[in-house]
Formats: structure tokens, C-alpha cells, sequence
């Protein structure tokens, strides 16, 4: 073992980092939901410049999310057999980001300029977003296959979720203040509420230079730890594409992560910018109110977020605080859709556009600040759990597979979740909107109001019930991380001799 490296070892085998560099490389997360964020607005571009209807659009989003699930397998592999110069994660992050820019760009600022036939645009468009999303992969990979050589020990490794929360509350918020801004500066309503060109320039521009910064902060941030003495065993492992099923197929405490966050993730993603839209601009009348309101929101839940995981995951085990919060994720957005189903959120308009102080209005935000909280300790924590779901395939097998590890759950995680766009474009299409998706203008109806209160909460509802059965099969609960640790540093020091 180096000098360099020693002195973030303890006697029995637990390997630190300092706090900064945590939040450093937490930051690439970070620079990959910008991405996310950007092509959240994708129906509508493939509407207003590929003459794709509803449906179309939204089958698009499935198809290039289960492309993004198909490839993560085949990254994993080769990140497991990649250790050069660079160190095993960091070459991945570079390139993955590299492409996203590129890519992105292409498909926001070259595919509306094509001739104007239909199928040539989308044909275009598709390809270019098969590249797009080989560059997320390779970015994405690395936030779950570094967790466990950026730290293994118990008390530090869920405050990765700390600043991840962190940082997406932030990101969130202020796109959805800036989305906001740039909807209204950029939609045509002589053109039935189309955006601009000019709107996805924007995004882009804001999107791309700011996750080119936060990339290169978590590649100086990963660089001490991307070395071989911090990879699991301390020798190179053979790894075989059919390793992929045999761990599936044997490790139980993937599998309900898997379970558990991938129903999530379809649940949070079915709450799409459409729906947004509609709650705000349709059924509240206003959608300014939005990133009004979501500007109350932020610190509070934030707040709750890191009181959340620090005290919870830290004292009780991550096992543990997935659960509190699944639960008290299920009990507020029940009472929300209430509020809005029973509510009148048009009381919320003040005068100018404003907001209204009033009943709706103060039970909205405090029933928000608590979801945020409850979300963000149930979401966040998935990513070191993660690497405890490695550390527990060497425990049972010997075998370090960080790269496939991450890969797999992310593989099942994108198959699954990749359903939600097209749930919310077939809601939609249920009741009318089969060429293109309501927007601020649209007329309000009670059946746009049920299918938008459904998709933003009660497909929550539903996500976090499947934590509740998934989790009572994990194996991992704080005790048993606490042996397995015990062991790896076994193994680990077993090899380390017997290489020396």
C-alpha cells in the first residue's frame, strides 16, 4: 500500500476520503440530471419540428431510455476491465461528457434545419439520440461504480447522498425557475403555445457549460482514490459477460434495490414537464406560481434532506431510512392530491401574476417541504446503497464488480422506468390529446386535473409502496454491513500480503 494512499486507512481495512471531495464528486450526478433535465422538454421539440403526434413522441422516450438500459451491461464491462493511467472511472467521466455536449447540440440545433419531410427529421433525430445516450452511460456508470473505492466506510458512505441531494434540490429548483422564464420568453401563442428554437438554444448553452464545470470539479475530486490499492480485493478479478446473470440471479440485495428504486424512478419520471404544465398553467391558472412556489420549498426540504440522511442512514442504516422515507413519502402525496383534487388552487393568483397567500397555498408548500424531505432521503440514499450491494457481491463471491454492479441496476432501473413517458403520453391521449400535449394555453377540464394529480402523485404512491414490500426482502441492514465490512477488509488484506 503507498504512503499516499495509507494514511486514509484505518487498522481494519475501512478507507476514508475528505469530506470535500465527496461533494466534489457528487457533482457528477449532478452534471448528468442537467442533461436529464434538458431532455424532459424532448416531446415537445419532436412536436413543433418533427411533426411527431403525442404517442410517437413519447414511445421515443421509451425506446431511447431502454437503448440506455441495453448499453449499460456491455460500459460496465469495460469499465471493470479498465485501470490505466487515468485510473478506472475518470476516463469515462471525460468522454461520456464530451458526447453530451456534442450530441445534444446536434439534436436541438441541426435537426429543425434538415428538409422539411416528417420521417427524415425523426429518422435523424433518433440516431443522433442513440449516441447521445452511449455518452450518458458512460458518464452515469461511474457515479454508482466509484462509491465503493471512494469510501467504505459505513458513517461517511451515505453522505454522498447528503450533497447529491443537495445539489439536485438546487438543480431542480432553479431550472424550474428557468424554465419558467424561458417558456414565457420563448413560446409562440399565434403557433398553439410551440416553442422556439430559441428556448432549447437557451437550455442547451446554460446545460452544457455548466455540466462541462461540474465534470472536471469530480474528476480532480475522484482522482486520489481512482487507484487500483482502492478497488475491493486488491487483485484484478476475471469477469465474464455471464457473471452479469449470475449475479442477478444471486444477489438478493440488488435485486429489491433494483425492485425499489426502479419503480421509483418510473414514478418520478411520470410526473413530466406536461404535467407541470397542467397543474400550474392549466389548473391552477397560473404557471409562473410554480417556480414561486418551488422557491419556498428548496431550503426547508433540503433541510429536512440532510437531517434525514445524516441522522437516519448514519445512526440507523441505509436499509432503514429508505423505509421512514418511502412511508412518509406515501402519507404526503396522498394528502397533496387531495389538496388538489378538492382544493382551489386558483386562489393561489395574485394581483400581476403573483402569488395569493391563502389556505391552498401554505398547505401546498408545507405538505411540499415535506415531500421534498421524505423524496430526497428515499431517492438519494439508492446510490451508496449501491456500493454496499458491491461490497456485499465480494463478500459472497470474491469477485469485485463495481462497473457491473452499477450497470445492472442501472440496466433494470432504465427498462422499467422507461415506461413512464409513455404512461403520461397515453393518459393524455386518453383524454384528447393524441397529436400534442396540453400546454399553458389549453382549456381546464376535471379530466386533465385527475390525470395530472394521478401522474404527479399517485404514481408516487405506488412507486413508494413497492419500497415498502421490496425492502422487507434486503438483506443489508446496518448490522449486516457491518460484518461484511469486517470481511472484505479481510479478503482484502489476505491479497494485498500475498501480493506483496
Amino acid at each position: 500500500m503507498s504512503s499516499n494512499s495509507s494514511k486514509y486507512y484505518g487498522e481494519n481495512g475501512i478507507h476514508r476520503v475528505p469530506l470535500w471531495r465527496i461533494g466534489g464528486f457528487a457533482l457528477n450526478n449532478t452534471a448528468t440530471n442537467m442533461y436529464l433535465f434538458l431532455m424532459n422538454y424532448v416531446a415537445y421539440y419532436l412536436g413543433g419540428f418533427a411533426g411527431v403526434a403525442t404517442v410517437t413522441a413519447s414511445s421515443f422516450a421509451m425506446m431511447m431510455r431502454i437503448w440506455d438500459g441495453v448499453t449499460d451491461p456491455f460500459i460496465g464491462f469495460v469499465v471493470d476491465k479498465t485501470n490505466g493511467k487515468f485510473g478506472k472511472n475518470r476516463p469515462f467521466m471525460v468522454i461520456g461528457n464530451v458526447i453530451l455536449l456534442v450530441m445534444s447540440f446536434i439534436m436541438y440545433h441541426v435537426t429543425h434545419l434538415l428538409p422539411e419531410n416528417n420521417a427524415l427529421r425523426f429518422g435523424f433525430f433518433i440516431v443522433i439520440a442513440a449516441v447521445y445516450y452511449v455518452g450518458y452511460t458512460f458518464q452515469c456508470v461511474v457515479t454508482k461504480s466509484a462509491q465503493s473505492c471512494l469510501t467504505n466506510d459505513p458513517k461517511q458512505r451515505p453522505l454522498f447522498a447528503v450533497f447529491d441531494g443537495i445539489y439536485n434540490t438546487f438543480l431542480w429548483t432553479g431550472f424550474a425557475i428557468l424554465a419558467a422564464k424561458l417558456l414565457a420568453k420563448h413560446t409562440t401563442p399565434d403557433l398553439d403555445g410551440i416553442l422556439t428554437t430559441g428556448f432549447y438554444h437557451d437550455m442547451w448553452l446554460i446545460v452544457a457549460i455548466l455540466s462541462a464545470i461540474f465534470t472536471a470539479i469530480a474528476v480532480f475530486s475522484i482522482a486520489p482514490k481512482d487507484k487500483s490499492e482502492f478497488f475491493g480485493t486488491g487483485k484484478p478479478v476475471k469477469v465474464g459477460l455471464k457473471d452479469y446473470w449470475e449475479t442477478l440471479k444471486g444477489n438478493r440485495a440488488i435485486q429489491m434495490l433494483v425492485v425499489s428504486a426502479s419503480t421509483d424512478k418510473l414514478a418520478a419520471s411520470a410526473k413530466t414537464s406536461a404535467v407541470t404544465i397542467v397543474l400550474f398553467g392549466v389548473v391552477a391558472g397560473n404557471f409562473a406560481l410554480n417556480g414561486t412556489l418551488t422557491g419556498f420549498v428548496t431550503i426547508p426540504s433540503t433541510i429536512l434532506l440532510i437531517f434525514g440522511v445524516a441522522t437516519l442512514a448514519t445512526t440507523l442504516g441505509q436499509r432503514k431510512a429508505m423505509l421512514i422515507g418511502s412511508w412518509g413519502e406515501i402519507i404526503v402525496c396522498a394528502l397533496l392530491g387531495i389538496l388538489w383534487i378538492f382544493g382551489d388552487p386558483t386562489s393561489m393568483n395574485g394581483a400581476d401574476g403573483g402569488l395569493k397567500w391563502g389556505y391552498f397555498a401554505i398547505l401546498y408548500i408545507i405538505l411540499s417541504i415535506a415531500q421534498g424531505g421524505f423524496q430526497g432521503v428515499a431517492g438519494n440514499i439508492v446510490i451508496p446503497m449501491t456500493a454496499d450491494c458491491a461490497d456485499y457481491e465480494v463478500y459472497r463471491t470474491g469477485k469485485y464488480v463495481p462497473g457491473m454492479m452499477g450497470t445492472l441496476f442501472s440496466f433494470v432501473d432504465k427498462i422499467i422506468s422507461s415506461l413512464a413517458p409513455m404512461v403520461a403520453g397515453l393518459m393524455f391521449a386518453a383524454i384528447g390529446f393524441k397529436e400534442q400535449l396540453p400546454n399553458a394555453s389549453t382549456p381546464y377540464t376535471t379530466s386533465l386535473l385527475y390525470v395530472s394529480v394521478f401522474l404527479a402523485y399517485g404514481m408516487i404512491i405506488l412507486g413508494c409502496l413497492c419500497n415498502v414490500v421490496a425492502l422487507k426482502f434486503y438483506p443489508l441492514t446496518k448490522e449486516k454491513m457491518e460484518s461484511i465490512q469486517a470481511e472484505v477488509a479481510a479478503i482484502k488484506a489476505k491479497a494485498m500480503k500475498e501480493s506483496a
